[in-house]
């Protein structure tokens, strides 16, 4: 059964005990990304491959998440900057430890591309933690393989 989480702001991003950042480029200008982020909610099954279920909710102020492995999450939308930023709290959840967590989605230009950085903000317990850091590999190339699957994904829809 899904736990509720504590509530944190968007400035947990920085803050939060544990902070796992990454970075890709795509050929897709910024505009087309954060599109794909934070219109397409229900489209990234097709290009965050963990991802099983993704799920609007409250007319894009929320969404429902669920992962392969069947965790799931209830989440808030807390930041939407077209072509620059989406960011989202997760308010309930079942995986094990989880305090807390914000996903922020940065987008800079790069060239006729995209740079996207991709925070992951947690708080857990002390196990938690452990496991995520030593997960941060598994995590980075889940990314890297995420933003080249969109990067297709966009490439396609415009040919």
């Amino acid at each position: 059964m899904a736990r509720r989480l504590r509530s944190v702001d968007l400035d947990f991003v920085e803050a939060a005990p544990l902070r796992l950042v990454f970075a890709a480029e795509a050929s897709a200008p910024p505009d087309a990304v954060y599109h794909a982020l934070a219109d397409d909610v229900e489209g990234w099954p097709g290009w965050f491959t963990p991802v099983t279920v993704a799920l609007p909710l409250d007319g894009g102020a929320g969404r429902e998440v669920r992962l392969r492995g069947g965790i799931a999450f209830r989440e808030t939308v807390v930041a939407t900057d077209p072509g620059e930023r989406y960011a989202y709290r997760v308010d309930r959840s079942n995986a094990p430890g989880l305090h807390a967590l914000v996903e922020e989605w940065r987008l800079t230009p790069a060239g006729t591309g995209t740079r996207v950085q991709w925070t992951f903000a947690a708080d857990g317990s002390p196990l938690f933690r452990f496991t995520l850091r030593r997960a941060r590999g598994a995590v980075g190339r889940s990314f890297r393989d995420a933003v080249r699957n969109l990067d297709r994904r966009l490439s396609a829809a415009t040919a």
